[in-house]
């Protein structure tokens, strides 16, 4: 085996060992953390690293070593990057909506008011659609 190939191993190991350390952390603590907006770092930032980093190590051991094109690994890395944020926002802003629905605003905050009014102010606030805004007439 030449130093390129030693070196091409070595490369892919360190990414698959990397990255599956970075999902066993992430997912022990989304395991271990008390609460839910902690237990949302866990399999948003650490696991999606390390699912990135083992599938990257998987792309480039079939491109280097059997010299066929994994772009499969590459789509879902790709699309975990993309949906893990989204996702992780969705679930705190439902989780900061239902404590401020139960009043708990010590924990969740008041909801913020817009700067300026004006109906369209109000897209991204946890308040129903005021009864004369464009939102609420054109709902019904």
């Amino acid at each position: 085996m030449s130093g390129l190939g030693i070196l091409f191993d070595v490369i892919i190991s360190v990414l698959i060992v990397i990255g599956a350390s970075f999902a066993l952390i992430g997912s022990w603590g989304m395991v271990r953390l008390p609460t839910l907006m902690e237990r949302l770092h866990g399999p948003t930032k650490a696991t999606t690293l390390g699912l990135g980093g083992m599938l990257v190590g998987s792309m480039l051991y079939f491109m280097l070593g059997e010299g066929q094109w994994a772009l499969h690994e590459l789509l879902i890395s790709l699309f975990l990057f993309i949906t893990a944020p989204i996702s992780a926002n969705m679930i705190a802003k439902v989780h900061l909506h239902e404590l401020r629905t139960q009043g708990d605003d010590a924990v969740a905050g008041p909801a913020g008011r817009p700067a300026a009014p004006s109906d369209k102010a109000n897209w991204a606030t946890y308040e129903a659609p005021h009864a004369d805004s464009v939102a609420a007439t054109s709902e019904s």
